[in-house]
C-alpha cells in the first residue's frame, strides 16, 4: 500500500518537475528591460516608491485589472503591489499599447511563455507579487494580461504619467 501511495504521489508530481514553461520578456527569449523605454525605467527597490495595488481576477463573465486606471508623476517611482484573486493564473505586462499589442500576438504563439522582467509578473490564482518601476516620461501606457484571450476578456489598464 504504501509503495502504491508513493508511486502515485511520484506520478503526480512528475509532470511539475519535468516541465517548465518557456521564460521570456516583452520581445522574446532573454529580452529584458534593463534600460529605458519609452514608458520609463526599471525601479530601484532601494529607493522610495508609492505602492500601488493592483487586483487581477474574473469577475462577471470578465477578466479584470482593479484599478484599470493609474495616475503618476513623472519622475516617480511606483511600487506595484500585485495580488491575483482569481481562479486563473494572470499576468501584468506594464508597456507601450503598441508593443504590448505585438507581443499578445507572439504569446498567441507561445501561450505558456512567462514573464518575470522589471516591468512584468506572472502570478498564480491566489498569489502576491511585485515590481517597481520609476516612470521617466509622460504618456499614456498600457498594462495587460497577455495570455492568450485575457485582454480581449478586457483585462487591461492605462497608466497616465502627467
Amino acid at each position: 500500500m504504501i509503495a502504491k501511495i508513493a508511486f502515485a504521489a511520484a506520478a503526480i508530481s512528475a509532470p511539475v518537475l519535468v516541465s517548465s514553461p518557456a521564460q521570456a520578456g516583452p520581445g522574446g527569449a532573454g529580452h529584458g528591460h534593463h534600460e529605458e523605454t519609452a514608458y520609463g525605467k526599471p525601479g530601484d527597490p532601494k529607493k522610495p516608491a508609492r505602492p500601488v495595488s493592483v487586483t487581477m481576477r474574473e469577475m462577471d463573465g470578465k477578466m479584470v485589472f482593479i484599478p484599470a486606471l493609474i495616475e503618476v508623476k513623472r519622475g516617480e517611482q511606483v511600487r506595484f503591489m500585485l495580488r491575483n484573486s482569481g481562479v486563473l493564473d494572470h499576468e501584468i505586462v506594464l508597456a507601450t499599447l503598441e508593443d504590448n499589442l505585438k507581443h499578445a500576438k507572439e504569446m498567441e504563439k507561445n501561450p505558456d511563455m512567462e514573464h518575470d522582467d522589471p516591468n512584468a509578473k506572472r502570478l498564480a490564482p491566489n498569489k502576491n507579487g511585485e515590481f517597481v518601476w520609476h516612470f521617466t516620461k509622460t504618456g499614456e501606457f498600457d498594462f495587460s494580461c497577455l495570455i492568450p484571450g485575457h485582454r480581449e476578456a478586457g483585462m487591461t489598464g492605462k497608466v497616465i504619467v502627467k
